[in-house]
Protein backbone atom coordinates (compact mmCIF):
# COMPACT_ATOMS: atom_id res chain seq x y z
CA UNK A 1 0.00 0.00 0.00
CA UNK A 2 0.95 3.53 -0.70
CA UNK A 3 1.84 5.63 2.43
CA UNK A 4 0.77 9.06 1.05
CA UNK A 5 -1.91 8.82 -0.53
CA UNK A 6 -1.92 11.40 -3.85
CA UNK A 7 -6.15 11.54 -3.62
CA UNK A 8 -5.84 12.95 -0.18
CA UNK A 9 -2.29 13.62 0.85
CA UNK A 10 -3.67 14.43 4.66
CA UNK A 11 -4.34 10.68 4.98
CA UNK A 12 -1.50 8.20 6.62
CA UNK A 13 -2.19 5.56 4.05
CA UNK A 14 -4.39 4.62 0.90
CA UNK A 15 -5.88 1.51 3.25
CA UNK A 16 -7.23 4.32 5.75
CA UNK A 17 -8.61 6.07 2.73
CA UNK A 18 -10.46 2.55 1.18
CA UNK A 19 -11.64 2.28 4.74
CA UNK A 20 -13.52 5.40 5.35
CA UNK A 21 -15.02 5.50 1.68
CA UNK A 22 -16.22 2.67 2.41
CA UNK A 23 -17.81 3.09 5.43
CA UNK A 24 -18.85 6.75 5.53
CA UNK A 25 -20.59 6.58 2.25
CA UNK A 26 -22.44 3.49 3.26
CA UNK A 27 -23.29 4.81 6.71
CA UNK A 28 -26.47 2.62 7.21
CA UNK A 29 -24.55 -0.30 6.74
CA UNK A 30 -22.48 -2.44 9.35
CA UNK A 31 -19.21 -4.64 8.44
CA UNK A 32 -17.36 -7.23 10.62
CA UNK A 33 -13.72 -6.78 10.31
CA UNK A 34 -13.09 -9.78 7.79
CA UNK A 35 -16.30 -8.38 5.91
CA UNK A 36 -13.76 -5.24 5.80
CA UNK A 37 -10.83 -7.06 5.20
CA UNK A 38 -12.03 -8.97 1.85
CA UNK A 39 -14.18 -5.84 0.51
CA UNK A 40 -10.71 -4.33 0.80
CA UNK A 41 -8.10 -7.00 -0.27
CA UNK A 42 -6.53 -6.14 2.85
CA UNK A 43 -5.18 -8.21 5.30
CA UNK A 44 -7.45 -8.85 8.98
CA UNK A 45 -4.61 -6.97 10.51
CA UNK A 46 -3.96 -4.01 8.93
CA UNK A 47 -7.78 -3.45 8.89
CA UNK A 48 -7.99 -3.74 12.63
CA UNK A 49 -5.31 -1.23 13.54
CA UNK A 50 -6.80 1.02 11.42
CA UNK A 51 -10.76 0.28 12.48
CA UNK A 52 -8.99 0.78 16.14
CA UNK A 53 -7.57 4.25 15.79
CA UNK A 54 -10.63 5.53 13.99
CA UNK A 55 -12.98 4.04 16.26
CA UNK A 56 -10.74 5.83 19.37
CA UNK A 57 -11.03 9.19 17.50
CA UNK A 58 -14.88 8.88 17.40
CA UNK A 59 -15.30 8.51 13.88
CA UNK A 60 -16.37 5.32 13.18
CA UNK A 61 -18.59 3.01 15.78
CA UNK A 62 -17.57 -0.48 17.10
CA UNK A 63 -19.73 -2.93 18.84
CA UNK A 64 -19.25 -6.49 19.85
CA UNK A 65 -22.35 -8.91 18.87
CA UNK A 66 -20.98 -11.66 20.48
CA UNK A 67 -17.31 -12.65 19.69
CA UNK A 68 -17.98 -10.47 16.31
CA UNK A 69 -16.81 -6.74 16.14
CA UNK A 70 -19.28 -4.97 14.58
CA UNK A 71 -17.88 -1.54 12.51
CA UNK A 72 -20.03 1.42 11.42
CA UNK A 73 -19.96 4.91 10.08
CA UNK A 74 -20.57 7.57 13.35
CA UNK A 75 -23.01 9.87 12.62
CA UNK A 76 -23.23 12.01 15.76
CA UNK A 77 -20.51 13.98 15.90
CA UNK A 78 -19.66 17.57 14.28
CA UNK A 79 -17.31 15.90 12.47
CA UNK A 80 -19.39 13.30 10.22
CA UNK A 81 -20.48 15.28 7.34
CA UNK A 82 -17.59 17.46 6.28
CA UNK A 83 -15.34 14.12 6.35
CA UNK A 84 -18.09 12.17 4.42
CA UNK A 85 -18.12 14.91 1.91
CA UNK A 86 -13.85 14.75 1.78
CA UNK A 87 -13.67 11.39 1.25
CA UNK A 88 -16.48 11.24 -1.24
CA UNK A 89 -14.75 14.00 -3.15
CA UNK A 90 -11.30 11.77 -3.31
CA UNK A 91 -11.66 8.12 -2.83
CA UNK A 92 -15.41 7.89 -2.85
CA UNK A 93 -15.43 6.89 -6.78
CA UNK A 94 -14.25 2.98 -6.22
CA UNK A 95 -17.26 1.80 -3.62
CA UNK A 96 -19.83 3.81 -5.09
CA UNK A 97 -19.20 3.17 -8.67
CA UNK A 98 -18.25 -0.50 -8.09
CA UNK A 99 -22.00 -0.86 -6.01
CA UNK A 100 -23.41 1.08 -9.02
CA UNK A 101 -21.90 -1.24 -11.37
CA UNK A 102 -22.81 -4.51 -9.58
CA UNK A 103 -25.98 -3.86 -10.68
CA UNK A 104 -26.12 -2.93 -14.27
CA UNK A 105 -26.60 -6.25 -16.25
CA UNK A 106 -23.95 -6.77 -19.23
CA UNK A 107 -21.38 -5.46 -17.67
CA UNK A 108 -18.12 -7.94 -17.71
CA UNK A 109 -15.53 -5.75 -16.12
CA UNK A 110 -14.80 -1.72 -15.26
CA UNK A 111 -11.69 0.26 -14.44
CA UNK A 112 -11.61 3.92 -13.70
CA UNK A 113 -9.04 5.31 -16.04
CA UNK A 114 -7.60 9.08 -16.23
CA UNK A 115 -6.74 11.31 -13.64
CA UNK A 116 -8.57 10.09 -10.81
CA UNK A 117 -7.00 6.38 -11.45
CA UNK A 118 -3.27 8.14 -11.63
CA UNK A 119 -3.80 10.13 -8.69
CA UNK A 120 -5.14 7.07 -6.98
CA UNK A 121 -2.00 4.74 -7.91
CA UNK A 122 0.46 7.61 -6.39
CA UNK A 123 0.92 9.71 -9.41
CA UNK A 124 1.44 13.83 -8.44
CA UNK A 125 -0.80 16.55 -9.25
CA UNK A 126 -4.15 18.23 -8.45
CA UNK A 127 -7.10 16.90 -7.63
CA UNK A 128 -9.01 15.40 -10.43
CA UNK A 129 -11.82 17.16 -11.46
CA UNK A 130 -14.17 14.36 -13.57
CA UNK A 131 -13.73 10.54 -12.99
CA UNK A 132 -13.37 8.25 -16.34
CA UNK A 133 -14.74 5.03 -15.98
CA UNK A 134 -14.08 1.99 -19.30
CA UNK A 135 -17.40 -0.70 -18.89
CA UNK A 136 -16.37 -3.51 -20.54
CA UNK A 137 -19.13 -6.11 -21.83
CA UNK A 138 -22.79 -5.29 -23.22
CA UNK A 139 -24.69 -3.40 -20.98
CA UNK A 140 -27.81 -1.08 -22.14
CA UNK A 141 -26.92 2.42 -22.85
CA UNK A 142 -29.51 4.34 -20.85
CA UNK A 143 -29.18 2.16 -18.05
CA UNK A 144 -25.16 2.87 -18.03
CA UNK A 145 -25.58 6.75 -19.00
CA UNK A 146 -28.32 6.67 -15.79
CA UNK A 147 -25.86 4.89 -13.49
CA UNK A 148 -22.58 7.44 -14.25
CA UNK A 149 -25.62 10.67 -13.80
CA UNK A 150 -26.83 8.94 -10.19
CA UNK A 151 -22.87 8.30 -8.87
CA UNK A 152 -21.84 11.61 -10.33
CA UNK A 153 -24.37 13.40 -8.26
CA UNK A 154 -23.52 11.69 -5.64
CA UNK A 155 -19.88 12.51 -5.78
CA UNK A 156 -20.79 16.40 -6.90
CA UNK A 157 -18.50 15.73 -9.88
CA UNK A 158 -19.26 14.32 -13.50
CA UNK A 159 -18.47 10.71 -14.21
CA UNK A 160 -18.30 9.85 -17.61
CA UNK A 161 -18.65 6.19 -18.63
CA UNK A 162 -17.17 4.79 -22.13
CA UNK A 163 -18.44 1.63 -23.40
CA UNK A 164 -16.50 -1.13 -24.86
CA UNK A 165 -17.33 -4.44 -26.26
CA UNK A 166 -15.46 -7.59 -24.20
CA UNK A 167 -13.88 -8.68 -27.74
CA UNK A 168 -12.18 -5.60 -28.26
CA UNK A 169 -10.96 -5.38 -24.77
CA UNK A 170 -9.57 -8.47 -24.71
CA UNK A 171 -7.99 -8.09 -28.21
CA UNK A 172 -4.01 -7.46 -28.22
CA UNK A 173 -3.97 -4.64 -30.78
CA UNK A 174 -7.16 -3.25 -31.69
CA UNK A 175 -5.85 -0.82 -33.35
CA UNK A 176 -8.23 1.86 -31.97
CA UNK A 177 -5.97 4.66 -30.46
CA UNK A 178 -8.89 5.44 -27.27
CA UNK A 179 -8.08 1.93 -25.98
CA UNK A 180 -4.45 1.94 -26.72
CA UNK A 181 -4.57 5.10 -24.67
CA UNK A 182 -6.47 3.66 -21.94
CA UNK A 183 -4.15 0.39 -21.92
CA UNK A 184 -0.96 2.85 -21.53
CA UNK A 185 -2.18 4.80 -18.46
CA UNK A 186 -3.38 3.80 -14.70
CA UNK A 187 -6.22 1.92 -14.68
CA UNK A 188 -7.96 0.74 -11.35
CA UNK A 189 -10.61 -2.17 -11.63
CA UNK A 190 -13.40 -2.60 -10.06
CA UNK A 191 -13.93 -5.62 -8.66
CA UNK A 192 -17.95 -6.55 -9.85
CA UNK A 193 -17.95 -9.81 -9.05
CA UNK A 194 -16.48 -10.26 -5.10
CA UNK A 195 -18.60 -11.93 -2.89
CA UNK A 196 -21.24 -13.30 -5.59
CA UNK A 197 -20.55 -17.12 -4.59
CA UNK A 198 -18.04 -19.14 -2.54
Amino acid sequence: MKISPSLLPILRSQLQGELLALILLHPEQEYTLTELAQELGASHSAVLREVSRLAEGAILSDRRVGRTRMVGARRDTPLARPLTDLIAASFGPLPLLTEALRQVAGVEAAYIYGSWAARYQGEPGPPPEDVDVLVVGEPDADEVFDTAERVGRELRREVSMHRVTTEAWSAASTGDPFLTSVRARPLVPLDLHRGESA
